[in-house]
């Protein structure tokens, strides 16, 4: 302090009282530098002083009362409002981005949207910083609707162009109540809020007083939330009518009601304090009238308030006079605190606050009243008129004559009639607002809403601006002209052509009243055009004409624009342009075009237009008309249809749809699935051919596209298709083909028009390169839904095998092998019928696997040969090098080769020469059977294989999927590879090859999914047919499904076998469906009809059972006629067929799907039977459940058992468990619900069912902790053990489960007392600690009691000292002592010798009570050793030094004195002293080696014994003994003081943590002890005993212990002990804390990964913890990645609190320093000090860390800125005194006296300053 002083003395610059100048002292060591700060707090306080005694003065003047004169009557203007004046408003509209508001005497006034409270400005900056939609962030028109009264506060009259004041108003209640402070708030105050937060228990309310918190109660918020807001929940930023309740705090807390009925008879009164600065408009006043004129009167309330109302407030419609002494309740209006000037009204709809306004009817404004009544006439004010319909309006002056010197006043006397006009309704006054203005009354329009498009102006051009022109429609509207539309072509010049003031005819092209935006166009085309207006997509009719301009042009077309911004697409082909040439050449943007509609759907917008209007079909004759019309009937999306080439193209087919012979297309890749063959059909196929079953994707006008893909048309047929977005849910699996490739995804489209996108990510399940190596345009693929936008209707897809493959690969891959050839089959039909080209004659008459007899042609350089023969004629035959069999052929030699491949389109045949293949050996296969193959030759499709040992040619696929079009060099097939193969077909048939895939195991990819939903139906035409039930027919097998078989019975009617009708007995798990094969002939017999449309079963009665589908059978036992089914109508299955089904009936189903949403298995019983299968009753094995669909295929046969139908009785709902009901003893599964701590679970079952499993029913085997391995959700095998009082009680054991396993049950199960026997051994559970002792849980039914005495050898006094070893829920083992069946009650013992364990509880006086049995034995050997009376028990006290705070009670040795002294030897070493006890925390015990004298003393003292038993022993021989042993304990007492002697024993450790238990520090030396010796699992023993024994209350001795033990884990445990303890330490424990230490850990271990992994976890867990920033960034830093800790600074200030970001700057500036890059550092701070140039402490540690870490030179340079900076004195001081210390250990003197002089020059500036 002295240095202080010396440095920086008191005084400085002062001014002596006396008179005269006395000179300033210059020297710098001189009292009270720092004075001046002193006086100027002084005169501060004085100032403070007189501030105080102002407001009485002022109270007064507020109280006196206002003269009133006849000016003060005159309505409000808007000159005369102020800044920070009140008033009263209704809304009148709400516009996205403000508020109109109706102010009294017809002002109006604007709210912006930034003006309605702060916490909708947080939200509203929230959402523009992030740009995106917030929830919480309401429109204005959701807060604020038409009629609302507002209290406003005026915030700005700023002028407009034209001059006339725009007033800006807000409804922030802190600028509204803004006059209110916390300590003038009172019970029953109305005032104006906004929400501010929603909260659990009601709402929080910004009501504008900063120090008051306001809460409105959620149960005082519902009847107006029911009765105002329509049930809907409260919104941030809501304005509300709040009603004080209750003040505490002195304001600072206030309870709010909304109630309408108490705001609406909410009176103020003189008791709420309100004063002339802080009265609110809307406050309900009663007042006494004090003067009535014609122009208003005056009212005075609140005692000494006066206030005015104007001629519009006075309650017109009642029509009565006030007398001057009158009482009237009125509304105040307005307050101005300028001029003090209060208005107010007596309307009826203000004297209830919160009443909502009436609105004219917006027909009648601009409406022109012909003889409106003058009522009343106010000079220099206006007139009152009554109007046609009896209601009042008002006329300004200024509107009562077009000028004033044509204003006559005679001429507006009472009753005189003139023609005025409606301009605008104020709702604050309940008045129309009327002009009798000539030219107001000729206007057309008065305001937007008058504006519609398509209606021709004319207006006053007032600017030209670079974006377009602004035109003057009238006084108050003005519309924009875009560049655009300033002329039919483009102006580069438009000042020439148009100038300001000049008039110009324009037409309304869109008009957006709410908005007050009118967008007009001057194109001469479109003002003069007669044509039709299309305004809405309605009016877009087919064959419409009108006129558009054009917006956009491109490859795909035009987009054409109408009135109100419609749109509409032309497309290319209906441009009407020649042939290659781009539309953007022809077409500009703003042309003008005309158009005429084709097609418009109005629900998304879409019109379809054309150019070619003399083509149009509507303009024909009515035959035309038909026609068209015909063809939008018939030919819609997804109708199948034959068709005939009319003309081949390079990219598809011309067709025509028979048999209306409409125009279509077909494009080339749509003619196949398969690539390779659309390529082929396009070559092959002939102008007139005719074309079977092709789709229609889409029709766009007269436009139509068609697919052939078997695919599209399977879907189409099945309607599997989607049709609407709306139908779309993720996880579908759709057919599809591809679009369109871009570089970041692929366009799929389905039939019906809907495109979905497949993301780059998403389209496979490798790493794609490039989008274009993958798929091409065309392609046919399997698409999954992953996301819908319903609002941009834009679908998200995925082509990645996992997510679109099914699991069945093997049937799949075939399948489209299959397919493959069967259409090769087919185009080799085409071929054959082309007699004009003998190549595709000799294409077909040669098969794979065929010999042939050839000659050497050619022999190529690479080693290939080309060879010619007769039978190739024309043809190219070609052997790799690798094919010739090793033979050097020469040309002109003959050879014999086999083909292997034949390329239809390049006409070229792949053969080999190889000598296994020529010599095949075929022998007879196996189907389904695996080989080993050799490759041969990889074409696109398939590759051609050869099996090893027969030399027999196979085909098998190359690609397993549609999707699977991409691989790696290393997966793909190549020749001469061994490959694994399962062969699918054992004969060569019509394809030459064997057919067969690739092994399970050795497949490289997934196969093609089956589709969640098969479809049984085909959509036919409807066929007549005489067919009844019984009749057999014969058809020809057409399909084969899954679940049925399509039979053609002749070529125009159709039927279906079920596959429940194909054979008598059907074995689980086989697919009947399977035996009937494709072209197989069939008799059946008719068992039923299903309807085409609606797919009902028809009785054979009804009318329309001729136009059925017939449903048949082939069962041999139906064709027989021993079995009669027949298949009724669903209407009647609840009633007849499904009764046939009870509960517990087996029945044989088909599997249909599995539904993953449902979670329930969807089969087939019959053809009009459904079924379902519940997850749960699917199998009693919980694994099956993980993955249903590996386990059931579709069409597979089950036998099920019936649990019942559901109650529509359309249903059968079954079991593949054979549990129909949950009787006891029934084995079912069941879904884990909920885990109960120290209770047990619940459990889900079947049929809605819940049960409950106790811990004793979870295991044969108890363990310590029995819900571990039990999760929410997990599946379980249950046994049920009753159902009783509709609970169902459970049990898990495996012994129930699985009595079949025959595993041990180490605890069996306790039902009552009967299945315990005495001496038992028994496990149990703790239930509870009584003070007589343990309640043990043996059951749920069986509780046994452990006595106190029976817990350990020890007597304990208290049940409290086992609860800090025992806790509720512990797993003991105890002994069954005994068992008292009449009283229900058993006793048990937990004493070691019974349960043979050690005791639970450590013996705390052992060594106190052996210590004391000693000193009586020896006291009776030598005072009473011939007694031979049995002694009486003694209570034995411990000394007050050696007090353990337990009384012992011990007996002395009965036997000593009955059997004589041989036995006391005996019993003397069996009470043998180890150790001794003390309750003193720092005292050691003793060192092992301390206790062989004692054992040595004993040894001797026995033999002394043993000597008196044959020699009596002499007085002088007792002495010695007496000063032995006495020696003997001094020396153990001293090893017991001594403080320094370390324990050497487990036991010692023992002593030690039982004397201190909360001791962390003893329990981790009690660790280390057994570490050293490598126990590890005794460490881990302590570790959990100490957990267990130290209090909960002691948190940091806890948490030390489990630091303890995660090292421990760490250091020789394993990754996954170590995560059990860290989860459960983070249960019982700070989670953060934990985190960090187990971090440090990790680091202090070197296993920096997995500290790196773990500070990411805690960074997302505890993103808002600063230490966790800074922790991560210290770990960084010390590791030297230097990039990664410069990027976590960012991401803190985006994840902290905004508070928080200078200290988290400041310390990740502080490591740079230290173990990072200091220039980085100083970066950081001079960063931060640029933006906080005030904050001392970031300064402070700015100078801290460059005195350690920089030169002193910028040292000096920081000092220098900081003592010029401009802050506090006393801030100040403190830099100076750290600047003078710092150069007075590291400067010079001449460096101290420049401080001293700077800090002199600080002061006197100072003082320079408090002078002026």
């Amino acid at each position: 302090m002295s240095s202080l002083e010396e440095n920086f003395p008191r005084g400085g610059t002062q001014k002596k009282r006396q008179e005269g100048n006395t000179p300033r002292s210059q020297t710098i060591d001189q009292d009270n530098l720092f004075q001046a700060q002193n006086e100027e707090v002084t005169r501060k306080r004085k100032k403070k002083h007189q501030d105080q005694a102002e407001p009485k003065k002022l109270k007064s003047d507020e109280r006196a009362a206002l003269k009133i004169n006849a000016k003060d009557f005159e309505l409000l203007t808007a000159e005369s409002l102020t800044d920070g004046m009140l008033l009263l408003g209704c809304v009148k509209e709400a516009h996205q981005l403000e508020l109109v508001i109706s102010l009294p005497n017809g002002l109006t006034g604007f709210v912006q949207v930034t003006q309605i409270c702060d916490a909708y400005n947080k939200i509203l900056n929230t959402q523009v910083a992030t740009d995106e939609h917030l929830e919480d962030l309401s429109s204005l028109s959701d807060l604020f609707f038409p009629g609302m009264v507002v209290r406003c506060a005026v915030v700005n009259l700023e002028k407009t162009k034209a001059g006339r004041r725009s007033i800006q108003l807000s409804v922030n209640p802190k600028d509204v109540n803004k006059a209110l402070n916390s300590s003038t708030l009172r019970p029953g105050m109305l005032l104006s809020g906004c929400i501010a937060s929603v909260e659990d228990h009601g709402y929080l309310i910004d009501i504008g007083v900063p120090a008051a918190k306001a809460f409105l109660p959620r149960q005082k918020a519902q009847g107006y939330l029911q009765s105002n807001n329509k049930g809907a929940e409260l919104k941030i930023g809501q304005y509300l009518n709040c009603l004080i309740e209750d003040v505490k705090n002195n304001g600072r807390i206030i309870r709010i009601s909304i109630s309408q009925a108490e705001i609406a008879a909410a009176i103020a009164t003189e008791e709420q304090n309100w004063s002339l600065s802080n009265l609110l408009p809307g406050l309900v006043v009663k007042a006494q009238v004090r003067e009535v004129t014609p122009s208003g009167m005056s009212l005075g309330f609140l005692s000494s308030f006066t206030g005015i109302v104007d001629f519009m407030h006075k309650n017109h419609l009642k029509g009565r006079t006030y007398s001057p002494g009158e009482m009237v309740k009125a509304c105040i209006l307005s307050n101005n605190p300028t001029t003090k000037a209060i208005r107010l009204s007596l309307r009826p709809a203000f004297l209830q606050p919160g009443t909502q306004l009436s609105q004219l009817c917006s027909d009648r404004i601009g409406m022109i009243v012909e003889n409106s009544k003058v009522k009343t006439f106010l000079s220099k004010t206006g007139a009152i008129f009554v109007l046609d319909d009896g209601s009042l309006g008002f006329a300004h002056q200024k509107h009562l004559s077009d000028s004033r010197l044509s204003f006559k006043p005679e001429k507006f006397k009472p009753g005189n009639e003139h023609k005025c006009r409606i301009i605008e309704y104020s709702l604050m006054d309940d008045m129309a607002l009327l002009s009798l203005k000539q030219n107001i009354m000729d206007a057309p329009f008065l305001k937007y809403q008058d504006i519609h498009p398509g209606q021709v102006l004319e207006g006053t051009i007032l600017t030209l601006k670079p974006f377009g022109m602004h035109v003057k429609l009238t006084e108050y509207i003005k519309g924009l002209v875009p560049c655009l539309h300033l002329a039919d072509v483009p102006l580069k010049q438009p000042e020439k052509k148009y100038s300001e003031g000049a008039s110009v005819k324009c037409r309304v092209l869109v008009s957006i009243p709410e908005a007050r935006k009118i967008v007009l166009t001057l194109k001469k085309t479109l003002v003069n055009s007669k044509l039709p207006i299309l305004a809405s997509y309605e009016d877009a009719k087919p064959g419409l004409i009108t006129h558009g301009f054009v917006v956009c042009a491109r490859e795909f077309g035009c987009i054409v624009k109408f009135y109100n911004d419609i749109k509409g697409l032309v497309p290319k082909n209906e441009l009407g342009l020649p042939p290659l040439t781009p539309p953007q050449e022809v077409f500009y943007e703003g042309q003008v075009v005309k158009v005429m509609v084709l097609k418009c759907e109005p629900e998304q917008g879409k019109v379809l237009l054309s150019f070619n209007l003399t083509d149009n079909p509507l303009d024909k004759t009515g035959r035309g008309e038909k026609t068209s019309k015909k063809q939008e009937k018939i030919y819609e999306n997804a109708q199948v249809a034959d068709v005939k080439i009319l003309k081949k193209k390079d990219d598809g087919l011309d067709i025509t749809i028979l048999p209306n012979n409409i125009s279509a297309y077909l494009p080339m890749m749509h003619l196949s699935d398969y690539v390779s063959h659309s390529k082929l059909w396009s070559h092959w196929l002939k102008e007139d051919d005719l074309l079977h079953s092709v789709v229609c994707l889409h029709s766009k006008g007269r436009h139509l596209t068609l697919s052939r893909k078997p695919t599209l048309v399977l879907a189409a047929q099945e309607e599997h298709a989607v049709k609407n977005f709306s139908d779309l849910e993720p996880g579908l699996l759709l057919t599809g083909f591809v679009k369109n490739i871009m570089p970041y995804g692929v366009f799929v489209e389905f039939p019906y028009g809907l495109t979905g996108m497949a993301p780059k990510s998403a389209m496979s399940d490798k790493f794609v390169t490039d989008t274009k190596d993958h798929f091409v345009i065309g392609q046919t693929v399997i698409a999954k839904v992953t996301n819908i936008d319903e609002e941009k209707q834009r679908i998200l897809l995925s082509l990645k095998l996992s997510d679109c493959s099914s699991e069945d690969s093997v049937s799949q891959s075939f399948s489209l092998l299959l397919q493959y050839f069967k259409e090769l089959q087919e185009i080799k039909s085409i071929m054959k019928k082309r007699d004009d080209s003998s190549v595709a004659q000799r294409l077909c008459e040669i098969k794979p696997a065929q010999k042939l007899e050839l000659v050497v042609h050619k022999v190529e350089t690479d080693g290939s040969a080309v060879f010619r023969g007769t039978c190739a004629d024309g043809l190219t035959v070609v052997a790799a090098h690798s094919h010739l069999g090793g033979k050097n052929v020469a040309v002109g030699e003959k050879a014999e080769a086999v083909v292997l491949y034949i390329d239809y389109l390049k006409a070229k045949i792949y053969v080999s020469l190889r000598e296994e293949l020529l010599s095949s050996k075929p022998k007879k296969l196996t189907l389904d059977s695996q080989y080993e193959a050799i490759v041969q030759h990889v074409a696109t499709e398939y590759s051609v294989a050869s099996l090893i040992g027969t030399g027999q040619l196979i085909a098998i696929p190359v690609t397993s999927h549609f999707n699977d079009t991409f691989r790696f060099d290393s997966e793909k097939l190549k020749m001469g590879q061994s490959v694994m193969v399962v062969l699918k077909m054992v004969e060569r048939g019509d394809y030459g090859l064997l057919l067969a895939v690739q092994a399970p195991g050795k497949r490289m990819t997934a196969i093609r999914s089956r589709r969640d939903s098969e479809a049984l139906e085909e959509t036919l035409p409807t066929v007549k047919h005489s067919l009844c039930v019984g009749d057999v027919v014969k058809g020809t097998v057409k399909s084969v499904k899954p679940t049925h078989v399509l039979v053609a019975i002749d070529d125009h009617l159709m039927g279906s076998i079920h596959a429940s009708q194909i054979v008598d007995d059907v074995f689980e798990g086989t697919f009947p469906t399977s035996l009937l094969k494709v072209g197989q002939k069939v008799t059946a017999r008719v068992i039923g009809g299903r309807e085409i449309r609606t797919h009902r079963y028809l009785p054979i009665t009804h009318p329309h059972f001729t136009q059925t589908w017939p449903e048949l059978s082939v069962r041999p036992s139906e064709l027989k006629g021993e079995n009669k089914t027949v298949l009724g109508p669903e209407d009647d299955k609840s009633e007849e067929t499904l009764k046939l089904f009870k509960p517990g009936q087996t029945v044989t189903c088909f599997v249909k799907k599995y539904n993953t949403e449902k979670k329930w298995l969807e089969v087939e019983v019959t053809p009009d039977i459904r079924g379902r299968i519940h997850e749960l009753l699917l199998s009693l094995k919980p694994k099956i459940l993980k993955k249903p669909g590996n386990f059931f295929k579709t069409g597979q046969a089950l036998i099920a058992t019936v649990t019942g139908c559901d109650t529509t009785g359309t249903k059968v709902y079954l079991s593949l468990s054979g549990v129909y009901s949950l009787e006891k003893g029934t084995i079912t599964l069941g879904c884990i619900k909920s885990v109960i701590p120290h209770v047990g679970l619940q459990v889900t079952l079947p049929f809605g069912r819940t049960g409950k499993v106790s811990l004793f029913h979870l295991s044969d085997s108890y363990t310590e902790q029995p819900l571990e391995d039990f999760s929410v959700g997990k599946i379980v095998r249950c046994y049920v053990l009753s159902d009783e009082d509709k609970t169902i009680k459970l049990s898990l054991r495996q012994s129930r489960v699985s009595p079949k396993s025959h595993n041990k049950v180490e605890d069996p199960e306790i039902a009552s007392l009967d299945n315990i026997k005495k001496d038992q051994l028994i496990r149990g559970y703790v239930k509870s600690i009584t003070a007589t002792g343990i309640l043990f849980r043996l059951s749920d039914s069986v509780v046994g009691c452990i006595p106190l005495q029976r817990i350990t050898p020890v007597c304990v006094p208290d049940h409290s000292l086992c609860a800090k070893y025992i806790h509720p829920g512990q797993l003991l083992t105890a002994k069954v002592f005994s068992i008292n069946k009449a009283e229900n009650l058993v006793e048990l013992s937990l004493l070691p010798e019974d349960t043979g364990n050690p005791s639970i509880i450590p013996e705390l006086c052992s060594s106190e009570t052996n210590t004391n049995l000693m000193k009586t034995r020896k006291r009776k050997r030598r005072n009473s050793e011939n007694e031979q009376q049995v002694k009486p028990k003694k209570r034995v006290h411990c000394t007050e030094d050696d007090d353990s705070g337990v009384e012992i009670y011990c007996r002395e040795e009965e036997e000593e004195e009955k059997y004589g002294r041989k036995s006391k030897r005996k019993e003397i070493s069996r009470l043998k002293i180890s150790t001794s006890f003390t309750w003193e925390e720092g005292l050691n015990v003793l060192n092992t080696a301390m206790l062989k004298p004692k054992e040595q003393s004993s040894d001797s003292e026995e033999e002394d014994d043993t000597e008196t038993t044959t020699k009596k022993q002499t007085k002088k021989q007792r002495e010695l003994e007496k000063q032995k042993a006495e020696k003997e304990l001094s020396k153990l007492e001293a090893a017991l003081m001594d403080p320094n002697r370390k324990p050497q024993t487990a036991d010692d450790f023992d002593r030690l943590v039982l004397s201190n238990p909360d001791s962390s520090i003893l329990w981790l030396q009690y660790m280390a002890f057994h570490l050293q010796t490598t126990e590890i699992e005794k460490a881990r023993a302590v570790a959990e005993r100490a957990l267990k024994t130290i209090s909960f209350r002691e948190e940091q001795e806890k948490l030390n212990v489990w630091v303890a033990l995660l090292n421990l884990e760490n250091m020789y445990g394993t990754e996954e002990a170590l995560m059990k303890v860290f989860e459960r330490a983070i249960q019982y424990n700070e989670p953060l804390k934990v985190f960090q230490q187990l971090a440090d850990i990790y680091t202090g271990s070197e296993k920096y990964k997995e500290a790196d992994d773990l500070y990411n976890t805690m960074l997302k867990r505890f993103r808002q913890e600063k230490s966790v920033w800074v922790k991560y960034s210290t770990f960084l830093l010390k590791r030297g990645l230097l990039e990664a800790a410069h990027r976590l600074l960012p991401r803190a200030l985006k994840c902290l609190p905004e508070k928080e970001h200078v200290d988290v700057i400041s310390k990740l500036a502080q490591l740079e320093f230290q173990f990072g890059d200091s220039e980085h550092g100083k970066a950081i701070f001079e960063n931060t000090l640029s933006t906080y140039p005030k904050r001392t402490d970031i300064w402070s540690v700015y100078i801290d860390m460059i005195i350690k870490h920089g030169s002193q030179k910028e040292v000096r340079d920081i000092f220098e800125r900081v003592i010029h900076l401009s802050l506090a004195a006393k801030k100040m001081k403190f830099f100076f005194k750290r600047y003078l210390e710092y150069e007075k250990k590291y400067g010079t003197a001449e460096t101290v006296q420049v401080v001293k002089a700077a800090a002199l020059e600080y002061v006197e500036s100072k003082g320079g300053l408090a002078e002026h």
